[in-house]
């Protein structure tokens, strides 16, 4: 099979190459604007479809805004935005994500603590670990492909802490109609105020969109490559923490505040060739072009390598003992997936049903194994999967459903997903929408066996699959409220925990159900042109919340005023305050060497409020964005913390902005 990748990748590259040589020209583009949904649009220049309010973009007469797409790797269509909302304040992180349900460390590009838990990722096969460090690692579903009138650009830039920036430069253009191709680079660097925490990313993408001029075939195609490296410090001392939280003015200097250690850091890297490609077989349309029948096979094929390491110039007693004075741990991980899968669409099947067949093989490995004085763990993971499964999608007027299922049949791991989803639109601001999921498959492969120089980091473990039942309603309003109600069951739940007398971090499964019921409301108020606009987070572990933990509410309020100050809509402004704040709660420690959060029973994080006053505007088709972030840092009291040990971010001035280019 080997020769089969080897030969995979150098013509995926070679395409790729052939491509892209045919410009030197470098621009951007961004992959977080407001999505809007078009099921139920069937003429996609119908304006009234769109509120040309929210999309302010500003072309050519020969230009619509519906020309310039942004299409997902499962083919919905969205569109560039310039407009300034308030959501765009809550995106303006090196994520581009609204992180209200995340807890951000003091530095720009490390990791974060989890608020809230949404389970819509219903993965059939296991991931490498690692989670900590992949807040910032784009996966396939992250990676978006445009179809644009002319090139465009979207610039992103946001100062870093101390030393740095981020910026996000992504360029698409078209050499026909039928071709689109993407490149984007997002460098990030940020020295933060602590010692130690460096943030260094790097990523590059480029995408490919083609469909032939019959509209027979179509590929979606990208190249990823990604390099996340972050300094650690352990946190801070004993001593630390009790300077920090006094608020002596000796140590506003946060460089003054001793941690744990200066020597280490972790960093992965990734790169990643993907395709999607599908050839329609038979295509036929009624005379009304309402029942639309094809018959259509498809192919993706997904090649991806990655590699962790966590680098310590000496060994730290904080771990326990070590094999060696220094740590080099190194994991290899390897994947390799393919899929086939036949499509048909007619009026029969009331929509489409798709047939589809895949075959998984991965190698997750370290260096050698490890002889212990009771046990031998050994180097590697490796093995293949074969799965097959089914959708159906259909679509009656304001209904839509969609079920789909699938199982591995054959290989070393075993798991199966069952997923049903429902969305009635009773006009164009109200949507229901309904979900249900059963999720079988095995714990995350860093559960299943890891190896450090640390001795009390290395095991394996043979642990049963996580089952997880989800239950999810969701009711959108633009008139009332937006509302959503997730209750989920997790059998065999795997977590990170230190049992032992000397804390050391180790995988464990529980014996115990979680039940985990997530009630989420946002809603904005208006008053001409002043808003307040509110979420509000409720949160309750019915069972295993002495495992699974998690704040019992979490709120966000924002008071803003908006206005258009010139004529002809020239500046528009956005200024206010956003009050964010969690109740108290035993918030998971962050662990560097597995980069995972692990339980702890010592301190509970929570109960400090936190205000940003801001600024932003738009001028045509720039947004500036002004921020003083955590304002009453120096007078609510210092104990803010984004992790045991780990300060959340003082009072700073951040600024950063957002540029579309349309040639």
């Amino acid at each position: 099979m080997s020769t089969l990748k080897n030969t995979m990748i150098k013509y995926f590259t070679l395409l790729f190459l052939l491509f892209f040589s045919v410009s030197s020209i470098a621009q951007i583009i961004d992959d977080q604007q407001r999505q809007y949904s078009n099921q139920f649009q069937e003429n996609p220049r119908d304006s009234t479809k769109l509120s040309l309010d929210e999309v302010d973009i500003q072309l050519s007469e020969k230009a619509y805004i519906t020309d310039y797409k942004i299409i997902s790797y499962k083919y919905d269509t969205t569109y560039v935005d310039t407009s300034l909302t308030i959501n765009k304040d809550y995106k303006m992180n090196y994520l581009k994500k609204d992180n209200l349900e995340l807890m951000a460390f003091a530095n720009q590009g490390q990791t974060f603590n989890h608020l809230a838990y949404t389970f819509d990722n219903n993965l059939l096969l296991p991931t490498m670990g690692m989670r900590a460090q992949h807040f910032n690692y784009a996966e396939v579903k992250d990676i978006n492909y445009y179809h644009v009138a002319t090139p465009t650009t979207v610039l992103f830039y946001k100062n870093g802490l101390e030393q740095g920036q981020v910026l996000d430069a992504v360029f698409t253009f078209n050499l026909s109609k039928q071709f689109n191709a993407s490149i984007g680079y997002q460098g990030l660097r940020s020295l933060g105020n602590y010692r130690h925490a460096l943030s260094d990313h790097g990523k590059t993408k480029a995408t490919i969109n083609y469909h032939t001029k019959n509209k027979k075939y179509y590929i979606h195609a990208h190249l990823a490559a990604q390099d996340i490296l972050n300094e650690q410090n352990g946190g801070l001392t004993d001593e630390s923490v009790e300077n920090f939280e006094s608020g002596d003015s000796n140590f506003k200097d946060r460089a003054r505040l001793v941690t744990n250690f200066t020597d280490a850091e972790n960093n992965i890297r990734g790169n990643r060739y993907y395709f999607d490609h599908f050839y329609k077989i038979w295509e036929k349309n009624d005379s009304t072009r309402i029942i639309d029948s094809e018959l259509k096979f498809g192919h993706i094929l997904n090649y991806e390598t990655k590699h962790y390491e966590y680098n310590q110039t000496t060994a730290n007693p904080i771990f326990g003992r070590s094999f060696t004075s220094t740590v080099d741990d190194r994991l290899d991980y390897e994947k390799f997936f393919t899929e086939a899968y036949l499509s048909l669409t007619s009026p029969i099947t009331l929509g489409e049903v798709k047939f589809k067949i895949n075959f998984f093989d991965y190698n997750y490995s370290y260096k050698s194994i490890v002889i212990n004085a009771d046990e031998i763990i050994g180097s590697n993971l490796n093995g293949n999967t074969v799965a097959v499964g089914g959708e159906w999608n259909t679509k009656l007027k304001k209904f839509n459903f969609n079920a789909e299922a699938s199982s591995i049949i054959s290989g070393e791991l075993h798991g199966f997903n069952i997923a049903a989803a429902a969305q009635y639109q009773i006009d164009s601001s109200f949507v229901i929408r309904a979900k249900a999921f059963s999720n079988s498959k095995s714990p995350n492969f860093n559960f299943q066996l890891f190896q450090s120089a640390y001795k009390s980091y290395n095991w394996q473990n043979d642990f049963k699959n996580e089952l997880t039942n989800n239950l999810a309603i969701e009711i959108d309003s633009k008139k009332w409220l937006y509302a959503s109600l997730q209750v989920t069951n997790i059998f065999n739940y795997a977590y990170f925990d230190a049992p032992d007398i000397n804390k050391q971090t180790k995988p464990v499964q529980a014996s115990e159900t979680v039940n985990y019921l997530k009630l989420k409301l946002s809603k904005e108020f208006r008053f001409g042109h002043w808003a307040l606009d509110n979420q509000f987070i409720y949160q309750k572990v019915a069972s295993g919340d002495d495992i699974f933990r998690v704040p019992d509410f979490i709120t966000r309020n924002t008071f803003y005023y908006s206005n258009n100050l010139f004529k002809g809509n020239s500046l528009h402004l956005q200024t206010g305050v956003t009050f964010s704040y969690f109740s108290k709660y035993l918030m998971n420690n962050y662990n560097p060497v597995l980069s995972e959060f692990n339980l702890q029973n010592e301190q509970e994080i929570g109960g400090f409020p936190m205000l940003d006053f801001f600024i932003n505007a738009k001028i045509r088709t720039i947004r500036l964005y002004l921020k003083f972030q955590h304002i009453n840092s120096s007078f609510t009291g210092y104990d803010y913390y984004s992790a045991p040990s780990n300060p959340y971010l003082d009072w700073k001035i951040r600024f950063g902005l957002v540029w579309n280019f349309f040639i």
